[in-house]
């Protein structure tokens, strides 16, 4: 899926410009879209994956004219609306207390799990597969059909691909490959190397 968010390597939308000692939340909407967020979250009704689909298929319009916690209160109302919560069809099954949100959030939602030995190793030339998947996918469009090297092998994780959609975490090597930057952005840039980290379905051994 090549949604709204993937703007790696796209032209048009100007600098970067970072605001100097941006303050973590603008207003208090902002805190209040982010705790909203995370409070649902915790009740289980939908996984992290599944909170970035959401995000990422917003439309186009509406995610490049939107805030970043504009884009998060959106996608709940769609999360809200996909479990049918907001119909009134579904009923509270958790609710995240006052006093439980530290110790919840420091608890984090780890996503590494047992699972396949890696097919890699440390070293290994891999292509990105040249793949426009129609579902969630982590892997960038810049890196896709490219070839990289196999750096840092993280173990196997939660498979945002299937996961994001019902179909079960799946548990999946997860590498970090390193790609030339020249190969990606051209001879004249001025960065050396990109790192991405890339699930092992998404590459092919060269």
């Amino acid at each position: 899926m090549n949604g709204p968010a993937d703007l790696g390597g796209k032209h048009g939308f100007g600098p970067v410009d970072p605001e100097p000692n941006e303050p973590k939340f603008h207003d208090d909407w902002e805190r209040h879209a982010f705790a909203l967020t995370l409070a649902m979250g915790a009740g289980g009704y939908w996984t992290l994956d599944r909170a970035r689909f959401m995000r990422e298929t917003l439309p186009h319009t509406t995610y490049y004219d939107a805030t970043y916690y504009e884009i998060w209160f959106r996608a709940l109302e769609r999360l809200l609306d996909d479990v049918g919560i907001s119909s009134g069809e579904t009923a509270p099954k958790r609710v995240l207390a006052a006093a439980d949100v530290r110790p919840t959030m420091g608890r984090g939602g780890p996503v590494d799990r047992p699972g396949p030995a890696p097919r890699f190793a440390i070293g290994d030339s891999v292509r990105v597969k040249p793949m426009r998947p129609s579902t969630h996918t982590r892997a960038p469009a810049y890196v896709r059909g490219h070839v990289g090297t196999i750096v840092l092998i993280h173990g196997t994780h939660v498979f945002p691909d299937t996961n994001a959609h019902g179909k079960g975490e799946n548990p999946t090597p997860l590498y970090n490959v390193a790609f030339s930057a020249r190969d990606l952005w051209g001879a004249d840039t001025t960065a050396a190397d990109v790192h991405v980290d890339l699930f092992e379905p998404y590459l092919d051994p060269i």
